[in-house]
């Protein structure tokens, strides 16, 4: 290096022979003309340099251009030339008569054999036909090959080299201020024309230096100062022997080569056993650079890929460095040959190491790296240099929105395709991923497929990475950023190809929503499952650093420097954050109400959201969620491996998960209760439900929780798909297990929860706490309720939300468990199936359960609007008949309206159930037990004493109620409510729990047929009263006996005889007030009445029941004085009783007088004595 002078320019007279063949070439054509001007020189001087073999030994030489030989290998002797040498020989060095390479003995073989005849009398022509031989049949002469490197040898260090230089080159010089510096005589101005060669425009001059390039390329040992700088490195190596006993001595591109590998080996290791010296590696990369327009120069990869060229790229041009791209371009072909994919592969990590060796990319990006500040001039082996920071830098120029040049926009695409397609390119990679390719990813080297194999191991669908392995493809993977532009992942690229077409053709090819139009396709039936794994493995990095999104970056960069405290797109201080550290950071921000503060701006916040949607699709999207989670992921949900079922898995076991990780996914869930649509493949699966009723809601461009609130109120229309349906219930079990992960309830109820439920953590307990309040306060005629009105108004509808599916009131569903099991098996969870399944086997139910059941139906009585059931089927009943009803009175305006013609059947069906439940006990009918509050402690006290909390009084406390309302006695009000249900109970024995209890023999064996009608009008108690001699059991005789002293009370609890007197009682009764019997008594009085005619069915009835009364007198006789008192009163011959009974008084008082006289004469004796 020393002898060239310049540590920049390695090659002292690096480029100028071949031009010499144009131009001589037009000389000896010519006859050698005088003319005047560069021509001229040109001929002296090829004749002249012609006769430089002959003149070797008197041509100045330095050391350094003689111990080439002395460092070469044992080759075969040099030629034996006669003093004065050839020229001599042939009459001088005349430019007439001058020397010729293929009169010389050892050539003329090789050049008659091998060499056109018309290029015999052109030297350089013959020069560059022996140098480009490489077939072994073709082979030249050792001799041949000797006589050529001296020729070249001493025409490379003739001064009169660079006096051509000098006159061919005069105007490109003047233009070159660098060049026209140079010390005269020195040889650094053709080093400095190589450097330049790129600007130069003068075409003789630029024709000149290029084409002289092969010359110095040919040998290692003709480039000025890369002997001095390499010599120890080729013997450590052993590169000076490569070729040792081969005929072809003169091909010596080939140490050059072995030196090349060397430097890329050693990158390539951690400890490397052998080391390039410095010197040597900026000689190498700086031949390496200046051989990147022409192929040809580098002689290695020139013979290496001759046949490939003429294979793949034949109608390219030479020069510019278009050969190279073209070969690396089909570097992957079947067709390619091995050794020529080995030499382009060797190229393409030198480049890696220092851009300039790419000649089209270090011209292109000239002007962008020195706008941008990307590159340090004339330091080759500095980081600047590395292509991967010239990536870097002018990406980050890009993605901040500053302009670069197309043509270096697409040569960098370019080089980060070739990074992505081979691996072996990143000596990263290859450093800290080596085991696990040999491992996990051996064979799959072509196309970027080993890449993506790592990627598949990092994401654990193989086996696991190491730290650095993972660095490292995470480094890559932002150093090409294939995020920006899909087709730079071959892989992917291949795979999704039939995607793209199919699913994205209206988005432009290269266009970085490609990849997001992808994810919204994935698990779809446009996906492939290739695609689907190749997009997957990218996204799985693109995810750990929000800068490779380069929409959400550009959309997200103020925001993510403002709040999140970023730093530049290609600044390594964000690298230090946890993976996913920024994005998690913006979506909080993006969630954030105005009251909270610092939002992020609208287009990042629909950016984050369209992200969120998408990356919620895989677990191992969400980088904290896979790192804190990864533990619980293989506890819990090990088999759990289809699409979404990890996440549902971990909401599932929330309560059982480590701390870190139940704080990420409780803080993912309580994003998905604000924004639904994180949840894709619940949104896929209920697109149907969305379009039909949700679409108002889903427009919006904030969910705040309207879209679930919506699927749920939904669930259960016809168009409702199994599974939607099954993701949205999902959704609903997870909501019960904190009441954050309700958004609405939260935003409503957060200031109430923590005021009046505090460490409560629970949905279905806050719900509990927060309903009591508000029960309490509504009971005790509260000024102002402690819960606030808005969130009062939400409470309800997270209360009607519960009551859907059993497994929403978790106390309830695990005290039932069992029962569940034993009962209702083939009952369908939702729709309150298992709920209502439960009450109808109340009976049978074990006790812990039987008490949930009773304390649910004791709720929905006092608040029917939470009986689902009831609410479902008589939906549009409600609307009819109670449309200004209260939500507490629902269930008795239904009542009200059971019995019109127009109420639907199935609705009358379940409002008889729910009067069957309520006549149970009288704590499930709250108006009954409103209006008797003072009278069931007064009569009943006896009954309330063995009751049970939680536990049904079977129609006790009622029938107690009923025998006290025949013998009058209750209260006005509570009177009324007792003869509703008389009433009621008269016509359908079912709501008579008393009756069903002690009578379900007589009725099975008396009166089945009754029973069975499907429309019960009191069949069955007049059945039992007609049949009332026939019944055995005593409890049964007392209940119908206890109907028939219910029905002397009041005509309307008989409606078999109220039918058949209906109109008597309308001719004849008409005045009389309705109640205690005076009905009753008004139509007995006209059975006495001779003169009153009754109709013929009113007659018999009521002549049954006389009969019915008599029996029941002379069976049930009165239990006390008062009972007596009333039977007297309320019976037919109360006249003639009252009349008998007043004179057997008389006669008594009469005896009474008698005997009271004679008692008293007879003490008057007595002491008269």
């Amino acid at each position: 290096m020393a002898a060239c002078g310049r540590v920049r320019r390695m090659f002292g007279l690096s480029a100028a022979l071949q031009l010499l063949l144009i131009a001589a070439a037009g000389a000896q054509k010519g006859g050698h003309s005088q003319g005047q001007g560069p021509g001229a020189n040109f001929v002296s001087f090829v004749g002249q340099g012609g006769g430089a073999v002959s003149a070797v030994q008197q041509l100045p030489q330095s050391p350094q251009l003689q111990q080439p030989q002395q460092q070469q290998p044992p080759q075969p002797p040099q030629p034996a030339f006669p003093a004065g040498g050839p020229s001599a020989r042939r009459g001088g060095a005349g430019a007439g008569g001058g020397w010729k390479l293929a009169e010389e003995e050892s050539c003329r073989e090789d050049v008659t054999r091998v060499c056109p005849k018309h290029t015999w009398s052109n030297n350089l022509a013959v020069l560059e036909c022996l140098q480009d031989v490489r077939e072994p049949e073709n082979e030249i002469s050792s001799d041949c090959n000797h006589l050529l490197w001296n020729y070249k040898l001493n025409l490379t260090t003739d001064p009169k080299f660079e006096s051509v230089a000098r006159e061919v080159c005069k105007s490109t010089i003047s233009e070159i201020k660098e060049c026209a510096d140079e010390t005269v005589g020195k040889g650094y101005l053709v080093s400095c024309l190589v450097d330049h060669r790129g600007n130069i425009t003068e075409y003789q001059c630029h024709q000149y230096i290029t084409k002289m390039t092969a010359i110095i390329f040919s040998d290692y040992r003709l480039i000025c100062g890369f002997m001095d700088d390499c010599k120890n490195d080729i013997n450590t190596l052993k590169c000076g022997s490569i070729r040792l006993g081969e005929k072809d001595a003169h091909s010596q591109g080939e140490v050059v080569s072995c030196l090349e590998k060397g430097l890329v080996k050693e990158a390539e290791e951690r400890d490397p056993k052998i080391q390039v010296s410095e010197l040597c590696k900026k000689a190498i990369l700086r031949v390496a650079e200046l051989s990147s327009d022409d192929f040809h120069l580098d002689r290695h990869l020139y013979f290496a890929c001759r046949d490939d060229r003429e294979r793949f790229c034949e109608n390219t041009q030479a020069g510019e460095g278009r050969v190279y791209k073209c070969l690396f371009n089909h570097k992957f072909e079947e067709s390619m040959s091995e050794k020529c994919r080995e030499a382009l592969t060797t190229r393409q990590k030198l480049i890696a190491q220092d851009y300039k060796v790419s000649y089209s990319l270090a011209k292109s990006c000239k002007s962008d790296l020195k706008k941008y500040r990307c590159n340090v001039e004339n330091l080759p082996r500095s980081r600047e240099a590395r292509l991967s920071y010239l990536l870097m830098c002018l990406e980050s120029a890009v993605h901040r929105g500053r302009q670069v040049s197309s043509e270096c926009q697409g040569e960098m695409l370019d080089y980060r395709r070739m990074l992505m397609e081979d691996f072996s390119l990143s000596p990263e990679i290859i450093l800290s991923c080596r085991g696990e390719i040999e491992h996990h990813c051996s064979g799959l080297h072509r196309k970027g497929r080993t890449l993506h194999c790592l990627m598949k191991v990092v994401r654990g669908e193989k086996g696991n990475l190491g730290m650095n392995c993972q660095q490292a493809l995470q480094t890559l993977i932002q150093e090409t950023d294939p995020g920006a532009d899909y087709r730079i992942d071959r892989a992917l690229n291949e795979a999704c190809e039939s995607v793209i077409q199919t699913a994205c053709k209206h988005i432009r090819s290269g266009d970085p929503m490609i990849l997001s139009c992808l994810m919204e396709h994935l698990y779809t039936e446009k996906m492939v499952e290739d695609c689907e794994h190749r997009l997957l493995e990218l996204q799985y990095f693109i995810s750990r650093d929000w800068k490779l999104d380069p929409v959400l970056y550009r959309k997200c960069q103020g925001d993510a420097s403002r709040l999140c405290h970023t730093h530049g797109w290609n600044e390594t201080s964000d690298l230090m954050m946890t993976p996913g550290a920024v994005f998690s950071c913006l979506y909080r921000h993006a969630y954030r109400t105005e009251e909270q503060g610092r939002r992020l701006s609208r287009e990042c916040r629909a950016e984050v959201q369209r992200i969120l949607h998408q990356r919620a699709l895989d677990v191992k999207l969400d980088p904290a969620l896979q790192d804190k989670c990864l533990i619980d992921l293989g506890k819990w949900c090990s088999e759990k491996t289809e699409t979404g079922q990890e996440l549902e898995c971990l909401q599932d076991h929330l309560d059982d998960l480590a701390v870190e990780c139940r704080d990420i996914v409780g803080n993912l869930t309580e994003l998905e209760s604000e924004d639904i649509q994180i949840e894709a493949l619940l949104m896929r699966a209920c697109e149907p439900i969305i379009q039909n009723f949700c679409h108002d809601v889903a427009d919006n461009q904030i969910d705040s929780g309207d879209l679930m609130e919506c699927l749920i109120q939904n669930k259960h229309q016809k168009d409702m798909n199994e599974k939607c349906a099954i993701g949205v219930t999902h959704f609903q079990l997870v909501q019960m297990k904190d009441f954050r992960f309700s958004y609405k309830f939260k935003m409503a109820c957060k200031e109430d929860v923590l005021k009046l439920c505090p460490n409560i953590k629970k949905k279905v307990d806050v719900v509990i706490c927060l309903s009591t309040t508000v029960r309490n306060d509504t009971l005790q005629e509260a000024k102002e309720h402690r819960v606030s009105l808005k969130c009062r108004k939400q409470l309800r509808v997270e209360e009607l939300e519960m009551t859907e599916d059993i497994r929403l009131e978790p106390d309830l569903y695990e005290a039932c468990k069992s029962d569940i099991k034993n009962y209702c098996s083939t009952v369908q969870y939702g729709n309150a199936q298992i709920i209502e399944c439960l009450k109808e086997n109340k009976k049978q139910l074990s006790t812990r359960c039987h008490q949930k059941v009773f304390k649910l139906q004791e709720t929905e009585m006092m608040d029917p609007e939470l009986d689902y059931t009831l609410m479902r089927v008589c939906k549009q009943m409600i609307k009819r008949f109670c449309p200004e009803a209260d939500s507490k009175t629902m269930l008795q305006c239904l009542k009200q309206n059971k019995n019109s013609e127009l109420m639907d059947p199935k609705c009358k069906q379940m409002i008889t159930k729910r009067q069957i439940t309520q006549n149970t006990d009288y704590r499930l009918n709250p108006v009954l037990r409103k209006a008797c509050k003072a009278d069931i402690p007064k009569f009943c006290h006896g009954i309330l004493t063995k009751a049970k909390d939680d536990s049904e009084l079977e129609g006790q406390v009622i029938s107690c109620l009923k025998l006290r309302y025949a013998d009058q006695r209750l209260s006005p009000d509570c009177e009324d409510q007792i003869r509703i249900i008389i009433q009621e109970s008269a016509l359908d024995y079912r709501l008579d729990p008393q009756l069903q209890l002690h009578c379900s023999e007589e009725i099975s064996s008396l009166c089945a047929e009754e029973a069975a009608a499907q429309e019960q009008t009191g069949q069955v108690e007049e059945c039992l009263k007609v049949n009332l001699l026939k019944i055995k059991t005593e409890m049964c005789k007392k209940e119908v006996l206890n109907m028939l002293k219910e029905s002397k009370a009041d005509i309307f609890v008989d409606p078999v005889l109220h039918t058949a007197c209906a109109l008597d009682i309308k001719h004849h009764c008409a005045a009389i007030t309705p109640g205690r019997g005076r009905q009753m008594s008004c139509l007995m009085e006209a059975l006495e009445d001779k003169r009153v005619r009754l109709q013929p069915e009113c007659k018999k009835r009521l002549n049954d029941r006389i009969e019915m009364w008599s029996y029941a007198a002379k069976v049930a006789p009165a239990d006390g004085f008062s009972d007596l008192a009333m039977q007297v009163m309320t019976s037919p011959s109360k006249n003639y009783i009252l009349s008998v009974i007043s004179g057997s008084i008389c006669i008594l008082f009469l005896i009474g007088l008698m005997c009271g006289r004679i008692t008293k004469r007879v003490t008057r004796e007595l002491k008269d004595r």
